[in-house]
């Protein structure tokens, strides 16, 4: 049982994600002052905690992690059963494979049906505690929606930008939460010129992709939870559809607070973290394989996968120390490769999953082939969305 001391946060402060700069963690904070990067969240780690102490296993979601997390006061938290999703073993694919195990943490089954909720759930929270009215963010799709539900549950205002050709699914949702929804031509970049017009007084909270610090603080819980449902052994391999990278950096962040706190066996492995990118939009494989400085000029084009249409990523560094920190690597995958995934997941395993899910494990099988993933390895995928929400994007291609 966890004590009163325990039960609140630990959070200290706000560092700047290039230079550690320390930011105020009480007042509402965009990118550092430094460099107009990401902020991230630091915590006191004295004394130290337990597992046992810190996990709060009455609670199925994200909050029984609630100490590592940078909620400071439970009144204002605004959750809808958020996060613990099952890690599904992947069997008759890796029958198929030859494959020793194979799992994959199903995100799709959250509130609002996606990963985006855990994040959502933590800014919106934050944006309630100090004091904002409402929330503003560009989305492809997910984001949207999440931010919808989670701003209706706290009373605060929301206000929705995404590419006019989103999923019909993504905007009416929007609208049954109350959302004013502005359609863009063009992709989330644009969409974020819009936020910036939209937006021009501050007198939202723009809760854009690691534009403030806490929708990471939301996603890492992916990681905590993959290491406690696995028993604290982390696979060999993680796969991860990164379009923002706020999960792919959450989880790495994870992985690293865990190495602190002792929760992870002393000589622990962590996973090479693979990106996954859709081919049609691929700054971060461009600038990891050299053919570009960075993404500040990139020009992506629309895919299915909605989620990985992210062409200039405020993350892009952030992920890129994730990738050599890891010892891991990018792949991009083609909309007819996620398309034959889908198909496969769905027929094989039962699982319906969004278009960034089925090319997280296309590039499984690219890096079989290619033989930077043994067979012999523990491979863990994450679908980050249900393909419900796809349907307008996959209509009548089911049959290949």
């Amino acid at each position: 049982m966890l004590t009163s001391v325990e039960l609140i946060s630990r959070l200290h402060e706000l560092h700047c994600s290039v230079c550690g700069q320390p930011h105020t963690a009480y007042l509402l904070q965009t990118v550092s002052e430094c460099h107009a990067a990401p902020l991230e969240a630091v915590y006191d780690q004295r004394p130290r905690l337990t597992r046992a102490a810190a996990i709060n296993v009455h609670d199925a979601s994200m909050w029984r992690y609630r100490a590592m997390l940078p909620l400071l006061d439970d009144e204002n938290k605004v959750t809808l059963g958020e996060g613990f999703t099952p890690i599904l073993p992947l069997r008759q694919l890796a029958g198929r494979y030859n494959l020793r195990e194979l799992l994959l943490k199903d995100e799709g089954q959250n509130p609002t049906g996606s990963f985006k909720a855990r994040g959502l759930s933590m800014a919106v929270s934050k944006a309630k505690e100090l004091g904002s009215t409402g929330c503003i963010i560009p989305t492809a799709g997910n984001a949207g929606v999440a931010m919808a539900a989670y701003c209706a549950r706290a009373g605060l205002r929301a206000v929705v930008v995404m590419p006019r050709h989103t999923p019909t699914a993504f905007r009416e949702e929007c609208y049954w939460y109350g959302a004013e929804v502005h359609l863009v031509d063009g992709l989330i970049n644009d969409c974020a010129a819009r936020v910036r017009e939209l937006n021009s007084r501050n007198e939202l909270l723009d809760v854009s992709t690691l534009k403030e610090p806490y929708r990471l603080e939301g996603k890492k819980t992916m990681g905590y939870e993959l290491a406690e449902q696995l028993d604290w052994q982390l696979p060999d391999v993680l796969l991860y559809p990164a379009g923002g990278g706020t999960g792919l950096i959450g989880i790495w962040k994870a992985f690293r607070e865990m190495q602190v706190l002792g929760w992870l066996p002393e000589n622990a492995k962590l996973p090479r973290m693979v990106a996954v990118q859709a081919e049609n939009c691929q700054p971060l494989a461009d600038t990891y394989f050299g053919r570009q400085a960075n993404c500040a000029a990139y020009v992506g084009q629309p895919t299915i996968a909605n989620g990985l249409a992210v062409p200039r990523p405020l993350g892009e560094q952030m992920m890129l120390r994730v990738l050599r920190e890891s010892g891991g690597t990018v792949v991009s995958i083609s909309d007819e490769d996620m398309l034959e995934g889908m198909r496969e997941l769905g027929q094989l395993e039962g699982l319906f999953v969004a278009p960034e899910g089925a090319a997280v494990w296309m590039a499984t099988r690219h890096l079989l082939a290619a033989g930077t993933i043994s067979p012999d390895e523990q491979i863990l995928l994450l679908n980050t969305g249900s393909g419900q929400k796809y349907l307008d994007n996959v209509l009548g291609r089911a049959r290949g």
